[in-house]
């Protein structure tokens, strides 16, 4: 494996992909990017009517997500890692799964001439768990612009996931199955998925499933 000096962490809702990015940044002195939700002024509106607001709360983070990576390549020379929150690519989760044909016509106008010039990860990390945990993890973070965020909505977006990165090739791949363990609160969880990712023998797409801790 190449030298891992960018990071990106993805999952659902839920998934603990921000505190991950974080608690890594911390330990490696990184530089830290992360989504910046809450500054989508059609989000909250989003999950109360996903049909009326799906297509300004999809551009409006395609535009922003474009913006924050192309600050990356300035940001390399001032830093020796870099851990993001999420790819770039994830964009076209959220678009495939609620934007209507006529829109979606227009996504893909676009996106290819944004995607072009945004650079790749040297690893990306994605969280799976099951929708119970999901669930629960977003009750108990109890962000006002989730108090509309379905358990339905959750489960469909985990199988967008789930089938996008059965495809995924772009950069080399980290699955983590984290229904079983808690890197939030426990150290020697965190210590063994850090291990997983810095493993000098790992393959391009390896898939961890951490034994329960009893």
């Amino acid at each position: 494996m190449s030298e891992i000096r960018y990071i990106a962490i993805e999952g659902v809702i839920g998934a603990g992909k921000t505190t991950l990015a974080q608690k890594l940044s911390d330990k490696l002195g990184s530089n830290l990017i992360l989504e910046q939700f809450e500054e989508n002024p059609f989000l909250e509106k989003f999950y109360e009517d996903r049909k009326r607001f799906a297509f300004q709360t999809q551009m409006f983070f395609l535009i922003n997500r474009y913006k924050q990576q192309q600050q990356l390549n300035q940001q390399e020379l001032f830093s020796n890692y870099i851990v993001s929150d999420y790819i770039f690519e994830k964009d076209k989760i959220f678009a495939y799964l609620n934007l209507s044909g006529e829109e979606i016509k227009l996504y893909e106008s676009i996106f290819p001439l944004l995607e072009r010039d945004i650079p790749k990860p040297d690893l990306v990390i994605f969280l799976q768990s099951s929708i119970d945990r999901l669930v629960g993890n977003v009750k108990s973070r109890g962000r006002k612009i989730e108090r509309n965020l379905t358990r339905g909505y959750l489960a469909e977006l985990s199988e967008a996931y789930n089938n996008f990165f059965f495809k995924y090739n772009n950069t080399p791949l980290l699955i983590v199955n984290t229904t079983e363990i808690d890197f939030v609160n426990r150290e020697e969880d965190f210590d063994e998925l850090y291990m997983q990712i810095f493993r000098e023998d790992r393959g391009f797409i390896e898939y961890f499933n951490p034994e329960v801790k009893v």
